[in-house]
């Protein structure tokens, strides 16, 4: 009986989730950094990763990110939006690179609060290019970031095109529907199958 209810609450609590999802005002997203996802692909021994939440309603964008191992010495990291992961995107944040990233390191991490309604968090050319104003900018990266249209990068020496990136991405609702829908069956079954008490 206790294993049902713990079950029945969890698909409960995902479908809820689910349900929720598009009248979130936070979404995370995440990036595995490497030299692979460059266009084009480089055999950089570089990696890293990325966690960036974006709230389009207290209008803050999160960036954190930690890298290693990279073959020459950093000098811009940026999110670029807002197109096909095949191809090189137009730069979307703070040009020439995120304030304060560690520069002429190898290796580093970065943590980092921008308000997203100031035209300072965003390259001049994205705003021109995404309707000239900072609430156009917002917009579209926010809808390009959801649709799994950008990516973050960091640029080195050696690789100043970018030596490292990764596809910024966020669970799929559907992902969500399919657990709880999955957890709803495994109900259904473990109730049909109880000892008559």
């Amino acid at each position: 009986m206790r294993r049902f209810a713990i079950i029945h609450g969890l698909t409960i609590f995902l479908l809820l989730l689910a349900a929720s999802w598009t009248d979130a005002a936070t979404f995370d997203f995440s990036a595995t950094l490497s030299g692979a996802f460059e266009v084009p692909a480089n055999s950089s021994p570089g990696t890293g990763s990325a966690h960036v939440t974006f709230d389009n309603v207290a209008h803050m964008l999160h960036v954190q990110v930690t890298f290693s191992g990279l073959s020459s010495t950093t000098t811009a990291s940026h999110i670029h939006c807002c197109g096909p992961q095949s191809t090189n995107l137009l730069v979307a944040t703070t040009t020439p690179t995120f304030p304060g990233f560690p520069l002429a390191v190898t290796s580093g991490t970065y943590d980092q609060t921008f308000d997203t309604t100031l035209a300072s968090t965003y390259n001049p050319a994205f705003v021109t290019a995404h309707g000239g104003t900072t609430a156009s900018a917002e917009a579209d990266l926010f809808a390009g970031m959801v649709a799994g249209l950008s990516y973050l990068n960091i640029h080195t020496m050696a690789l100043p095109g970018g030596e490292i990136r990764g596809p910024l991405v966020t669970p799929e609702p559907g992902t969500l529907l399919l657990l709880g829908a999955g957890l709803a069956g495994l109900t259904q079954r473990l109730r049909r199958n109880r000892p008559a008490s």
